[in-house]
């Protein structure tokens, strides 16, 4: 068993076989694992909101989904990892407070998923939307990712 490292919201991570990466709480936020199986590199990234150039504030670039997935896979690459090995899962993206129409949460996982595509990383499972937190885990020994919630049952995808 390996150490558990923490990722903070507008923060991200990246950890070797055989640690796991953790972050909890996400809401309308966007978990990024990412995982290349090859050379056992798993990433993190806790996205806050979609797209950097909305914002008047961006000196955190972790923050926002069109900038903090590239970083992440920079600093994968930089663990050891490749690009071309890469896959995704994601979760979050949650309607917290029952707004209607498109929320926060759905332009998150937009913005996630356009991002991955332009970076041709596939997208193997996601657990999104809805109307509750989860928190969300990747193993680097095997990249499973477990998605916790207080009133559901554990599941991994």
């Amino acid at each position: 068993m390996g150490n558990k490292i923490v990722v903070g919201i507008s923060d991200l991570k990246v950890a070797k076989d055989p640690d796991t990466i953790i972050s909890y709480a996400l809401g309308s936020c966007v978990g990024i694992c990412l995982y290349d199986k090859v050379n056992k590199v798993a990433g993190l990234s806790h996205i806050l909101l979609p797209y950097s150039d909305a914002s008047k504030e961006i000196s955190n670039p972790m923050k926002f989904a069109d900038t903090a997935i590239e970083i992440l896979v920079r600093q994968m690459v930089q663990a050891g990892g490749k690009q071309t090995f890469l896959t995704a899962k994601i979760a979050g993206g949650a309607n917290m407070f029952g707004w209607e129409g498109e929320t926060v949460g759905d332009k998150n996982v937009t913005s996630v998923c356009n991002e991955l595509k332009r970076l041709r990383i596939p997208l193997l499972a996601s657990d999104v939307g809805l109307n509750y937190g989860r928190t969300v885990s990747i193993d680097a020994t095997d990249g499973s990712v477990t998605i916790k919630a207080l009133t559901k049952d554990s599941k991994v995808i």
